[in-house]
């Protein structure tokens, strides 16, 4: 399909394979994605996303490689071939988070730290860099503006996206897209991950945030992965023996779901999308890349499924659906009430549940999960909410419309 807008590769990479050997089946992937080499040389500066974080001494291994993270073979080959083909100034950044919960400092949880070094690539994060609000193109669909890191949207900066192939909980899939999301800078000057990792909003957040990054070139590290959920004591592995390479980041990820075993067209309540609806989908009908492989210039050496996958169901589908359902409803019931909460809790992050302020707090650090604050009622969810006199994001609470018609379309009453 040469007309096509959107270019993806995967190729056989056995997970035996030498450096040497993942570096050339990494380069049979990505030297056809010429408009993606094209956008790279002309860059400036290159970000690149690796998903890396988690504390060293917890990551599980399989046969030689991260199940889990992207594997040192894997950005070896990612930071050589950069280097190779591209003159510009290469950076990794990351707002890990696993260090700041933990208590052990972040660089403990930078896995690539040695592979970085070894090409003198600097390791930025994020949490102490400055930020600014930006507009997404074409107006958002969850909010119209995000808080960002600044040098990853400076005039000249083209992104790469490296991610493991596995399923999530939450999502059902992690990739590159998902990845995205380790990017968005925490508080005073962000939000706090809970706030976008919620339901109903985060399919159409990840969306927005991928419009805003929009990688230049996307990775799937396949070699040896993960199924049932992003992390875990070693269950659960894959070997799958494949590396994906794509120019446009949801056309790359609805191709790697696809050699999952999942349909990318598919959406909630179709797995591997139990809990929230499919990001992709969202994406792709709001014409931001194609989830119809028809409309993808794809070729692969490697058979789908290349592995098992599926994404593992913490709660039954009765209680999701009360969950998405209660979450518009108090989104909504924040609409409604705007005025009277912002006299009330205004530059504080509220939790709304049934219609009442359960918990308020200036930081947003919740002390517990939701599932716990929500006490004897936890069919009802907690929607989260920072209350800004003057707002900054612009959420587009037709979102919770829409939900709340899709549910009753779903599941009438």
């Amino acid at each position: 399909m040469p007309d096509s807008l959107y270019h993806v590769r995967a190729v056989h990479c056995d997970y035996r394979s030498s450096d040497e050997e993942v570096y050339q089946a990494l380069k049979r992937a990505t030297d056809p994605l010429t408009g993606a080499w094209d956008k790279l040389r002309q860059a400036r500066r290159i970000a690149i996303k690796f998903n890396s974080d988690w504390p060293r001494d917890q990551v599980v291994m399989h046969e030689g490689h991260r199940q889990q993270l992207v594997s040192d073979p894997v950005a070896r080959a990612t930071l050589r071939l950069l280097r190779e083909r591209t003159q510009a100034e290469l950076f990794f950044l990351d707002v890990g988070v696993e260090g700041i919960f933990r208590g052990i400092g972040t660089e403990v949880c930078v896995n690539l730290l040695p592979i970085l070094e070894e090409f003198g690539v600097p390791y930025i994060y994020g949490h102490n860099e400055p930020v600014e609000w930006v507009q997404v193109p074409g107006g958002g669909l969850m909010f119209e503006r995000y808080p960002i890191v600044r040098s990853l949207v400076e005039p000249g900066t083209a992104m790469v996206s490296v991610q493991k192939m596995k399923n999530h909980a939450f999502m059902g899939i992690t990739l590159c897209l998902k990845n995205l999301f380790g990017l968005m800078p925490l508080q005073p000057n962000g939000r706090p991950r809970h706030y976008y990792h919620h339901l109903v909003r985060m399919p159409y957040m990840l969306a927005d945030i991928g419009r805003i990054f929009n990688p230049a070139l996307n990775i799937i590290d396949g070699i040896v992965c993960q199924a049932s959920q992003e992390w875990g004591k070693g269950e659960h592995a894959r070997i799958c023996n494949t590396l994906v390479a794509g120019d446009q980041v949801i056309a790359t990820d609805a191709c790697g779901a696809t050699l999952m075993g999942h349909d990318p067209q598919s959406d909630w309540l179709t797995p591997p999308f139990h809990r929230d609806r499919n990001a992709l989908l969202i994406a792709a009908q709001s014409g931001f890349g194609s989830v119809n492989l028809s409309e993808i210039d794809y070729q692969s050496e490697v058979q789908a499924p290349v592995g098992e996958f599926f994404a593992r169901q913490f709660d039954t589908e009765d209680r999701v659906i009360s969950w998405r359902r209660t979450t518009a409803e108090q989104g909504l019931y924040y609409l409604e009430h705007r005025q009277e909460l912002t006299d009330k809790y205004a530059n504080q992050y509220i939790l709304l549940q049934m219609g009442e302020v359960r918990w308020a707090d200036p930081t947003g650090v919740l002390q517990g999960s939701r599932r716990h604050l929500s006490g004897q009622n936890p069919e009802q969810a907690m929607w989260f909410k920072f209350v800004a006199p003057q707002d900054a994001e612009g959420e587009h609470f037709e979102v919770y419309e829409r939900t709340l018609q899709e549910i009753s379309n779903l599941h009438p009453s």
